[in-house]
């Protein structure tokens, strides 16, 4: 059974790049990656810092050969927020960094140690940066270089790369009024062929993710996916799906869209031969809309000769090349869990938990117990509740609150009666105390008589 995936392992994930991608690497070919990746620059989760060392990669990259992806997950640190800095070393380091942010980590141990403030070798790296961080210090800024290096480039095979991006459609008329409407398209570096494109109403990772799904169970897996730089590409849920069905995500720079040149292509393409031919008149919904571009991408544009192809068709090409697309496998079987949503919750005192303001019902003995939920997003239903490390605890069906009106409650069969350890209650011992100090007063007042 699938469990959440943490961030960080996401994101390590994401940083081996072309080492997890590939499948074998020539003799010193590994060194060569590790040492171009840390020149990079990365928005690095929870951190000021947007450079990794090359012992950092290394180390990642040695721990997802071993274990996986679960081998990327960080370890939790017993002395998290302190540290063992004395307070004269914290106030020199404070103001170091302070006179010139851009000073790196080893840079400000340097001038520590000429300063006669540590001795060599005395302050780690590790140390330092863990105190500028928890002080939001430790970003640097870099000056960018005056020109950017680009070429041309093509995969090798049908597959290898596909290319993701949303483009703005027309408005429609829906129950709720004129929608605007958001193309969203997935298109085979090799071949141009579109391995999937739909319509919808949104830019959302869930729209994303609708259209990759459909879009593996028609072509195959991916092994490389090249998308946006925007918040909705950068969904924990749709780095999930990836890492499971092992695609490496590769992310353009922002304000650069020369990356996807190929997919721009298609979208002037389509502009030209879609949007300015088909009649909006005649579109009655969403439906109806995307019908009609299925249609033209089957019968138009997969049967079209292209110049970048050598006069060939996208579907030609593809279908050539068939024997290099990775078919989904045993993944076709539990490729709607891998399409699933996983929320925490911990279930209420009447055996609920709530997800975008509807309620379900679950198993009543996980009373205050800590779950996960497993929903399908696409139909909106709610499918069982997994345990923190993935087993499934039990099916969930919506809250009705009328049958549970007149449903049965769960009882003890024997409710066993109260236990007073010292004899009879404070009720009774005072009952009998009053019985006692009264009964004796009237017997003397009668012998009196």
């Amino acid at each position: 059974m699938n469990k959440s995936l943490h961030p960080q392992a996401l994101f390590r994930l994401s940083v081996l790049g072309e080492l997890a991608s590939r499948n074998q690497l020539e003799r010193g070919e590994t060194k060569k990656i590790i040492r171009e990746l840390a020149t990079k620059t990365y928005n690095i989760p929870n951190s000021n810092r947007v450079h990794l060392s090359e012992q950092t990669i290394l180390r990642w990259y040695t721990n997802w050969r071993r274990g996986g992806i679960e081998a990327l997950c960080p370890l939790s640190r017993n002395d998290k927020g302190k540290t063992k800095v004395s307070a004269k070393i914290q106030f020199a380091l404070l103001q170091i960094k302070k006179e010139n942010p851009a000073r790196s980590i080893n840079t400000i141990i340097k001038i520590c140690e000429k300063q006669g403030l540590v001795a060599k070798n005395e302050l780690s790296r590790s140390t330092v940066h863990r105190f500028l961080q928890n002080q939001k210090l430790s970003k640097r800024t870099f000056a960018s270089g005056n020109t950017i290096e680009r070429r041309s480039f093509v995969a090798e095979h049908a597959g290898d790369i596909w290319h993701g991006d949303v483009l703005h459609g027309p408005k429609i008329q829906t129950p709720d009024g004129f929608k605007k409407t958001y193309l969203v398209s997935l298109l085979d570096d090799k071949s141009r062929l579109i391995a999937h494109s739909a319509f919808c109403l949104g830019e959302t990772a869930l729209d994303i993710e609708g259209v990759l799904k459909q879009a593996v169970l028609k072509r195959g897996i991916p092994y490389k996916l090249i998308i946006d730089n925007g918040a909705a590409y950068r969904s924990e849920s749709l780095q999930t799906i990836c890492a499971l069905l092992e695609i490496k995500l590769v992310y353009c720079r922002p304000y650069e869209p020369e990356g996807k040149g190929k997919l721009e292509r298609f979208h002037r393409t389509f502009r030209e031969h879609f949007l300015n031919e088909i009649d909006i008149n005649k579109i009655t919904n969403l439906d109806d809309l995307n019908a009609r571009l299925w249609a033209w991408l089957e019968q138009i544009y997969h049967r079209q000769s292209h110049n970048g192809l050598n006069g060939k068709t996208p579907l030609i090409c593809f279908r050539e090349d068939l024997v290099h697309v990775r078919p989904l496998g045993f993944k076709a079987e539990k490729i709607d869990d891998i399409f699933c949503h996983r929320y925490a919750r911990t279930v209420r005192k009447d055996g609920t938990v709530s997800w975008e303001g509807m309620y379900f019902e679950v198993p009543y003995e996980l009373v205050d117990e800590k779950i996960i939920l497993v929903v399908d997003p696409h139909t909106k239903c709610a499918l069982r509740v997994e345990s923190l490390t993935g087993e499934n605890l039990g099916h969930v069906t919506p809250l009705n609150k009328h049958s549970n009106l007149c449903r049965n409650r769960q009882r003890p069969n024997n409710i066993p009666a109260p236990i007073t350890k010292h004899g009879d209650n404070l009720v009774e011992l005072a009952y009998q105390e009053y019985n006692q100090f009264y009964g004796n007063l009237e017997t003397n007042k009668t012998g009196e008589k």
